[in-house]
């Protein structure tokens, strides 16, 4: 007895799904254009090839095995390709975000890389008003809410600066920032030494770590940079009321020392 398997061409190589894939090589190349413009680490190309990959991957997943499926034997589940797609993702967008001192960069970039992979999946999958509609709003969030972030920093508290001067080898820098954490701040810079120059580790290598030669008690100034919702006046009571602290001085971002 023979058999004979009959090899089909898949489907899903029409018309329709060229159309599909032109859709998301111009939203995605709208998008990229707009990232190349503004000269951000990603630009058209990159965009561009996200939009149409994620496309055609989503086309794949859908008409690329109908030759192989048999009613109740195999099955097709698309929407497997398309999460695929989500955390693939994950690795490029990981690759354009990195830290600049205290403050991160690419997030937008990487953040846009993932909705164009969304684009150009939603076009592969027939969905275009959706990925145009989606288009659409990329750049009303991009332009229409740029403005807003302008305004935001007139909206937020300003940073508050303290120099303290506190005695040397009593464990006091805890308790400082236990009492700047405690009055509502984070601490978003630090830096310090002795009132000679001299870090604190220097300081406690000198004899007993407390006094100089002359037999005066080392101190150590700190300079914090803090943010948050708290009551400077009521911080800068409890700092000048913690024993060992020396002087207490602090300013907003356009004031001087006091």
């Amino acid at each position: 007895m023979s058999t004979s398997i009959l090899w089909e061409e898949p489907t899903g190589q029409g018309w329709t799904q060229v159309g599909e894939l032109v859709v998301a090589l111009v939203l995605s190349s709208a998008i990229g254009l707009e990232r190349e413009i503004r000269q951000k680490a990603a630009g058209l190309r990159t965009y561009t090839i996200i939009g149409l990959g994620a496309a055609l991957f989503v086309l794949v997943s859908k008409y690329g095995f109908t030759d192989v499926i048999q009613p109740g034997r195999v099955m097709l589940d698309p929407s497997r390709v398309a999460a695929q797609i989500v955390s693939g993702l994950g690795f490029i967008g990981g690759g354009v975000i990195f830290m600049r001192r205290d403050a991160v960069r690419g997030l937008t970039t990487a953040a846009g890389m993932w909705l164009t992979a969304g684009v150009g999946a939603a076009a592969g999958a027939g969905l275009g008003l959706l990925a145009l509609l989606t288009t659409v709003a990329y750049f009303v969030v991009c332009y229409g809410l740029r403005p807003l972030t302008h305004w935001m920093p007139a909206l937020r508290t300003p940073p508050v600066t303290y120099r303290i001067e506190y005695l040397d080898g009593r464990g006091l820098l805890r308790t400082v920032l236990d009492v700047c954490t405690g009055a509502g701040f984070f601490v978003a810079s630090f830096s310090g030494a002795g009132r000679d120059g001299r870090t604190d580790r220097d300081d406690r290598n000198d004899r007993d770590g407390t006094r100089d030669q002359a037999g005066r008690p080392h101190t150590v100034e700190v300079v914090l940079t803090l943010h948050g919702r708290g009551n400077a006046n009521a911080l800068t009571e409890q700092l000048v009321s913690t024993p060992g602290i020396v002087t207490v001085a602090y300013t907003n971002t356009d004031d001087e020392f006091s």
